[in-house]
């Protein structure tokens, strides 16, 4: 199944994806400026575009065929004959219960993993041709409990990657206040502290703010707001909402929550033990004819004034 519907613009950036050593990484600080050297207009954004990954092509992702499996465990494979285009500027949710093979997909899109049959494809060309640093580089990577680094200050851990960019410290350190302003963090009150003073909610802010640094075309989320509480968990999903439709990257989100699913998708990609069995939009998801499309839809009607 290989299904592509019209991709309201979408959004979001970068990763490590890389072995660094913390005695590699850059030490940044970061001052207030008078000006930043280039702007969104509508939304304030300085333009870091990094188009390593930038093609003209409506299409930024490209299953084709794929299966993965353990070489020890042949038979069951973790999975199984997926074709999914994930078109430019989308926020394409990929849905479904633990072990369904959501996460797996995300590192197959990074190369932490390659295909046993089939290909992967970023920008048109096949995940096993790329270089694996300059590909982990330019897409970014967000999961649960946001993984800083310990040992370093919230503007150290946001300017990691532009540090492996080479950018000049000037540059970095404005990236860097800009990012912390964008998701609602202080950089005169954040920008010093380690991750250990801060909340849950604020380091998957911090989080955030690192894979957007670099602005990289394509961002992967990988269940970013399941460990919060309820409370933080709901501000946030708003706030990525938000973020997302200004922004117009491509973003794969995974999450197993179907509420999750319906607010922040473009197009949801329901999985079922490794098998791509439904793709639609979150309007028309909840209308089609699927036992585990059914499934999830009645999880909406469990808890007491849920939407049916």
């Amino acid at each position: 199944m290989r299904t592509a519907v019209a991709a309201a613009p979408m959004a979001f950036s970068p990763s490590v994806g890389c072995g660094t050593c913390a005695k590699d990484a850059p030490k940044f600080g970061v001052g207030r400026l008078d000006a930043l050297r280039c702007s969104l207009p509508a939304a304030g954004l300085s333009i870091e575009m990094n188009a390593k990954l930038a093609s003209p092509e409506p299409v930024s992702i490209d299953f084709r065929g794929v299966s993965y499996q353990i070489n020890v465990i042949p038979a069951r494979p973790i999975v199984s004959k997926l074709s999914l285009i994930v078109l430019r500027g989308e926020t394409l949710v990929l849905l479904g219960r633990s072990g369904s093979g959501k996460t797996t997909l995300l590192r197959l899109i990074n190369r932490m993993l390659l295909p046993s049959v089939g290909q992967v494809l970023v920008d048109g060309q096949p995940t096993s041709t790329w270089d694996p640093i300059r590909l982990r580089r330019g897409i970014g990577y967000v999961i649960q409990e946001a993984g800083l680094f310990p040992h370093f200050t919230v503007a150290e851990n946001v300017g990691l990657v532009p540090g492996l960019e080479k950018w000049s410290a000037p540059r970095t350190a404005a990236r860097v206040e800009e990012m912390l302003q964008l998701v609602g963090l202080d950089p005169q009150e954040f920008a010093k502290r380690r991750p250990r003073e801060l909340s849950g909610g604020q380091r998957q802010r911090v989080g955030v703010a690192r894979a957007l640094a670099a602005d990289p075309p394509i961002l992967l989320m990988d269940e970013p707001f399941g460990a919060l509480d309820p409370v933080t968990r709901s501000e946030l999903q708003r706030e990525f909402s938000s973020l997302a439709r200004r922004l117009g990257k491509t973003i794969v989100f995974v999450t197993h929550d179907i509420r999750e699913a319906l607010l922040l998708a473009s197009r949801i990609a329901l999985l079922e033990s490794g098998r791509l069995v439904a793709v639609a939009t979150p309007h028309e998801f909840p209308r089609l004819d699927h036992p585990e499309v059914q499934v999830f839809t009645a999880s909406l009607a469990a808890v007491p004034g849920a939407p049916a």
